[in-house]
């Protein structure tokens, strides 16, 4: 699958002009002419690859329940408030914390689908160095390259989608109203928390989470290659 990705990224670098490094690229690979697809195919291969990728991730995070009941990202209470869950908890505030967690996954929920344009601006983006990290990296090259071009722009697009539906579910309010009941427990204390700025976080681990899930399926999965194209083009070049 090294090759795989080595040979689209190639063919996708000259494909805008870069020929003197493609032909680097290759010294360095010990290439050669790989599956005989015609460029634009292989071009169009490895860009559909990262955009499938991509935009599973989304999909499976920007609907309802996508962060919530999967467990390996569902936004949990953090660490540093566990004292203060398990103290109202105690206290018979279990649901108005269940309501309080549940609110935090639903904006996440709403804020993935804005990563969508982000990731197809990160594609269009892509250099020869990209390329070349991408091709000396580990099975989530990809993401990790994704992560370290869009984390800022994803933290800004994020924020209002969850500032809003935290807004709309009163999560600001529940949140007030938790520490307050617990600060009124003699000898408790709760620190100031960004509650919103944890929120977006978490939604980014997720997001990132999903993507690299995707990318180590696309490269070793079979199944994974969802489309005509894909099919074609990562299995002609495995052969």
């Amino acid at each position: 699958m090294l090759r795989t990705v080595a040979v689209c990224l190639g063919i996708f670098l000259s494909s805008i002009g870069a020929h003197a490094q493609l032909e680097q690229l290759e010294k360095r690979m010990g290439m050669g002419n790989a599956s005989g697809l015609t460029d634009s195919k292989v071009a169009s291969g490895l860009k559909e690859a990262l955009k499938v990728g991509a935009e599973n991730s989304v999909k499976i995070t920007g609907k309802t329940d996508g962060y919530f009941r999967n467990e390996a990202i569902k936004i949990l209470m953090p660490s540093n408030l566990r004292p203060l869950e398990k103290g109202l908890r105690a206290l018979g505030f279990g649901p108005k914390i269940d309501d309080f967690v549940l609110s935090m996954n639903r904006s996440a929920e709403a804020a993935a689908p804005a990563a969508k344009k982000i990731f197809t601006d990160a594609i269009l983006e892509m250099s020869f160095d990209d390329a070349r990290k991408i091709l000396s990296g580990g099975d989530t090259a990809a993401t990790d390259y994704f992560k370290h071009k869009t984390t800022d722009r994803l933290t800004t697009a994020f924020r209002p989608f969850v500032e809003k539906t935290m807004s709309e579910n009163g999560v600001m309010k529940q949140y007030k109203g938790l520490t307050e009941q617990y600060q009124s427990i003699p000898f408790a204390k709760s620190d100031s928390f960004d509650v919103n700025k944890y929120v977006v976080e978490k939604a980014l681990d997720g997001l990132f989470y999903e993507l690299a899930d995707q990318e180590r399926q696309i490269r070793k999965n079979p199944a994974a290659r969802t489309t005509s194209l894909l099919k074609e083009v990562f299995g002609e070049s495995r052969k």
